[in-house]
């Protein structure tokens, strides 16, 4: 990677919302489920090894910043949906079985597009310039 993707890609991060992150993470991981899926469609195991690996490293991170006492039942849904992820791409991991990983994928996307969703309507709702004035 050249210097000046490395220092834009970095900025990037430095200068994100918390929202911005939490989207740019699950980007990451769907991103990496794919290309694990990649992988086992061209039997290079120690690829898909390493792509389960990093789209295990931020379903970790995103388990991990789970708060139960703001979130309540949303954050313990979201604790079971990561397990499941973890379940399911060990077993792919150890299968050398993409359904797994499709599984995880659809996953990935639901949540991706929900928070998406989310976050877009709550900026539209603290955006006063979105109000009709008659």
């Amino acid at each position: 990677m050249s210097y000046g993707l490395g220092a834009y890609k970095k900025t990037s991060v430095e200068t994100a919302s918390k929202e911005q992150i939490l989207l740019m993470l699950y980007q990451a991981a769907i991103k990496n489920c794919k290309k694990a899926i990649e992988s086992i469609e061209q039997k290079n195991v120690a690829k898909k090894g390493e792509y389960i690996g990093k789209m295990q490293d931020i379903i970790v991170e995103l388990s991990n910043s789970l708060d139960f006492e703001v979130g309540g039942e949303v954050a313990k849904e979201l604790a079971s949906l990561y397990d499941y992820i973890l379940y399911s791409s060990t077993q792919a991991n150890i299968k050398i079985d993409k359904t797994h990983l499709e599984g995880c994928l659809k996953v990935l996307n639901t949540l991706y597009d929900g928070w998406a969703e989310a976050i877009k309507n709550l900026k539209s709702s603290n955006n006063p310039n979105n109000s009709k004035s008659a």
